[in-house]
Parts: structure tokens; sequence; C-alpha cells
């Protein structure tokens, strides 16, 4: 196949909000159009991103269709990243997770490349999901279909992203091998690399706010208003620490259980000088992770979150016609793939590309 001439276009499957298409806009990919379920994502996507936002089920979505939307002549990239749900830890541990309906999304992607073959493609997911037979199975059509395929979980903060969020990646193309690009950052001053991002270095330029207030120019740096015993314990909480470091009276019933003593990130401070912890559609609660602000008294803001997510600090999240809502911002920002991430996978492929184009 002669690709010398040809550019690149891009459809973005399940693209939420949009931090997966605005990464590979920033490593010069063009994307034709982002798809999802969530008509609420719409404005966000499309007011950020020089692409379409297309309201549809996966499930309805047909090769036909689906090749319909790249330009004739482009080198055709499929990216998508199926919720996770189904994959995580945390979502099922007594539960059947083959009945959960989201369960089938990755493999609506698999047959969506049987029948495109687009020359490139890339998902992005929690590293659980390697384990799982519906991966293994995806993995083996990609390689029947003569993709080189390549996949490897991902620390965040090895590029440049301050959160210790771990995915994995997968990339796949008909032209060859695709390597991801060296990691840009360490946690040590000896690799000769940039030091890893930092809670202090994404949010602490914010104005102070208080809890349930939100800043006066950026309606986003808006936070959740604590209950009075949430307040105390805030307080009375360390940047780093646990539930430990609270009056006994203050602790959960929970943290009284033997099997509650485990439990030692909720409820807790952030701390200004480590990556923070994975960022989930529930970080602007206290009470659901260490997603505590590392000096003030509250929870992280929805913008805080999202810088976090390495959004701009000038992305839109709020379309001004309807009342902002902290839950459906919140899944809105956790949901996404980090944008930063987002640009290394799109500099890999890019990077890819010049090369087979070169040979």
């Amino acid at each position: 196949m002669d690709n010398k001439s040809k550019s690149i276009s891009a459809v973005d499957l399940f693209c939420g909000v949009g931090g997966l298409t605005y990464g590979l806009e920033q490593a010069g990919i063009k994307v034709i159009a982002g798809i999802d379920i969530d008509e609420t994502c719409k404005y966000a996507y499309e007011e950020n991103n020089d692409a379409d936002f297309i309201c549809k089920d996966i499930d309805s979505v047909t090769s036909e269709y689906l090749s319909s939307l790249y330009p004739e002549d482009d080198i055709k990239l499929l990216v998508g990243c199926a919720p996770c749900q189904p994959f995580s830890p945390h979502a099922y541990k007594n539960k059947d997770r083959e009945s959960d309906e989201k369960w089938g999304l990755l493999s609506k992607m698999q047959e969506l490349v049987e029948n495109v073959e687009p020359e490139v493609v890339s998902i992005e997911n929690v590293p659980r999901i390697q384990n799982q037979e519906v991966f293994i199975d995806f993995i083996d059509i990609l390689h029947a279909l003569k993709y080189k395929v390549r996949h490897k979980v991902i620390y965040c903060p090895d590029y440049g992203v301050p959160q210790k969020r771990r995915r994995l990646v997968l990339i796949a193309s008909k032209f060859g091998e695709i390597a991801p690009l060296p990691k840009t950052h360490s946690s040590s001053e000896k690799d000769g690399l940039k030091p890893y991002l930092t809670v202090r270095d994404a949010i602490v330029g914010l104005p102070a706010i208080t809890d349930g207030q939100a800043c006066d120019k950026d309606p986003l740096h808006r936070t959740q208003k604590l209950r009075a015993r949430n307040k105390e314990r805030i307080q009375q909480s360390k940047p780093g620490g646990t539930w430990l470091d609270w009056d006994p009276e203050l602790r959960a019933a929970c943290h009284q259980r033997e099997s509650g003593q485990t439990y030692k990130s909720v409820y807790a401070r952030m701390e200004w000088d480590q990556p923070a912890p994975t960022i989930t559609t529930q970080f602007y609660n206290f009470g659901t992770g260490r997603f505590g602000h590392p000096k003030q008294d509250r929870a992280l803001s929805l913008r805080e979150g999202a810088l976090l997510q390495t959004f701009p600090l000038d992305y839109e999240f709020i379309n001004p016609k309807f009342p902002a809502s902290l839950t459906r911002l919140g899944v809105h920002i956790g949901n996404a793939v980090p944008v930063q991430l987002a640009t290394v996978i799109g500099q890999s492929i890019q990077d890819h590309l010049q090369e087979v184009t070169h040979e």
C-alpha cells in the first residue's frame, strides 16, 4: 500500500468529552468525529475540538456507516476507550462481570475493526483487561488481520501526567509495529529525565475556595459542600495521612471493623509534592478516596480534577444553557483519557507513520 502522500484521519469511539480526541489533535492527527451514547458530552466535545460529536449507541454503528466517515484517500485510525467498569477490580467482587451490558462494547469495536480494517487501531483501558477473554480474542483477531500489535501498561507519571494512574495502551498497525515513545519523566534525578509532575504543579495557582463554593471567574472551579462531620474530619487530616490522624470519635463505623483497617486512602488529603492518586468519577467527593485538597479544608474542585487529567485550563465543560452538575461533570472528567497520555499515543502513531513513509 502506497501511503507516502496520505494523511491520517481518526474516529474516536466512546469519545466522552474529548480527552483522547484533544490529545490526538495536539499530536497533529485530524479527528473526523467522536461517537458516544451520552448526549451531555456533546457541548464540551464540540466546543473544544475540531470534530463532530455523533450521539449514537455503539451497537447501532454499522461498518458501512463508520467507513463513510473517513475521507476516501486517508489512512484510517480507529481509537476508543470502551467503558472500563466491567474490568475494574472495584466494580465486581461477587457479581457476574459477563452480565454487565458494557462487557460487549470491546467486542463491538472488534467487529468494526474486522469489517472496516482501519490501517491503525488504538485502545486505552484498565490494566486488568489484558487478562480477560474478550481482550485476548481482540488480540487474536488483530493478528489474523495482519496487524502488528503492541500493548503495554503505562504508568502515567512517566509521560507527564500528574496522577498515579496505570492504563493499558494498545496500538496496532498494518504497516508494522508501533513502538511507544520513551518515557519523559522519572521519580529519580539519576535518570536524566524531567521530574514527575505533582499536585502542586497542576493546581497550585487556582484561587482559594471553600467547600460548596464556586469561583466567580471559573464556574468549573467549584466544590462539593461538606457535611459538618466531614468538615471536622478534613480539618484533622494531614497531607498523605489517614483517618488514624483523627480523634477516635470522628472515625466512621467501617473504620472500627477489621475489614476497614486496610482502607487508609479514603477521607484523606493529597500531598502537594507527589502525583495525585488516580482521578475517578467521584474525585470531588472527600469520602471516596484521597481527594482532599492538600491545604484547603475541602475536596478537589471540578477544575482541579480536570487539570490533574491534563485538560488545559481553558477547556470548556459547562454548557451555559444548563446548570452545572457536580455528578455529571465528575463523570465526564473522571472517565476521560488524560489528554497528555492521548498526545503521547498520537505522537507515537505519527512517528511510526513518518518512519514507514520514508522507508
